[in-house]
């Protein structure tokens, strides 16, 4: 009787095992090994002192605060009854970033991509250098220059938005005065972070798999289309640090928006208006006049600013793992 044979499939093979981290022995690999090591650990170290320093100045400060230091409006720490709120610098701070990163984010990628894959070689190379060179401006200057120049100049463009778009509440000016408002800090913020995003994501879009490219065109794309499909979603989240990097200047940005804004304490949504206040303009502004109670005030705002940056780049860093996870999952 002839035997019968089957053919059953081997078993999985075990998955490797996974790759660790050690030294070969030798002294220069140890040295660097601690270096590296003891630099991440000072960071962490220095991130927390940052934060417990924060936070004993700002308990000391709330502790006597006679109002709500989330709602309140006014900041007058040197009163009797002592009160401060950071409800206006946190409204102005996040609307003045956010109307830069509207701004500038759009326009930072076009000319990333007008410089990494359309500009001539020739032409592509001094652009970058230019825009590079921007990045390294003082805050200063940029404040100097929007006061003296952007500052007069966006009267005639917050009167056009006021006579064309004031049905829409927020560009509505109701109040007489010169362009020192929230709309122009997030322009001058602009023009301050568009340098950052432009350099990083240039960068991005030139580590493009060049093969994905030449594919696209052997099938007959168009160069916008090449953009579209194999570009653009490969750059996406370096797209996403880039602007949370600008993000990060943007929120934190001090001599520039003290130097343009008119500094008030009060919540308008009529964003053309001049007036409105931010953590770091407001930091800057008092701390040289302020008594204990008032730094102690300061830094508690600096810990919400603190706070919010962390928040931020949080954020960031999810969205970019969990977009690394569903293009694995899809590849």
């Amino acid at each position: 009787m002839a035997s019968i044979t089957t053919n059953t499939p081997p078993p999985p093979a075990a998955p490797a095992p996974a790759l660790r981290r050690k030294s070969t022995g030798r002294a220069g690999d140890k040295v660097f090994l601690g270096l590296s090591r003891g630099s991440g650990i000072l960071l962490l170290v220095l991130m927390a002192s940052i934060a417990i320093f924060l936070s004993v100045r700002a308990g000391m400060a709330i502790s006597k605060d006679e109002g709500n230091f989330l709602t309140t409006f006014d900041w007058d720490p040197a009163a009797q009854k002592p009160v401060f709120g950071i409800a206006v610098l946190l409204f102005g701070t996040v609307v003045s970033s956010i109307i830069a990163m509207v701004i500038a984010v759009p326009i930072a990628v076009g000319i990333a991509l007008f410089i990494s894959h359309y500009a001539p070689r020739k032409l592509a190379a001094p652009l970058a250098y230019v825009v590079d060179l921007l990045a390294a401006v003082p805050s200063i200057i940029y404040g100097i220059w929007g006061a003296l120049v952007l500052v007069p100049y966006l009267e005639g463009l917050n009167s056009w938005l006021d006579e064309y778009l004031g049905w829409t509440y927020v560009f509505e000016k109701t109040e007489v005065g010169v362009a020192r408002s929230l709309f122009t800090v997030g322009i001058l913020l602009a023009i301050m972070i568009l340098p950052i995003v432009t350099s990083v994501s240039r960068e991005v879009f030139l580590q493009v798999p060049r093969m994905n490219e030449e594919a696209a065109l052997a099938l007959g794309a168009t160069r916008w289309e090449v953009i579209r499909m194999s570009v653009l979603p490969f750059g996406r989240s370096g797209i996403i640090s880039a602007s949370m990097l600008g993000l990060g200047r943007a929120l934190g940005e001090t001599m520039a928006v003290a130097t343009v804004l008119s500094p008030s304490y009060l919540i308008s949504l009529h964003l053309l208006n001049p007036g409105g206040g931010t953590f770091a303009q407001n930091i800057a502004a008092k701390f040289d006049e302020a008594n204990q109670l008032g730094r102690d005030a300061l830094i508690a705002s600096g810990l919400v600013l603190f706070v919010l940056t962390l928040l931020v780049n949080g954020a960031a860093r999810l969205i970019i793992a969990r977009r690394k996870e569903y293009s694995g999952a899809n590849a």
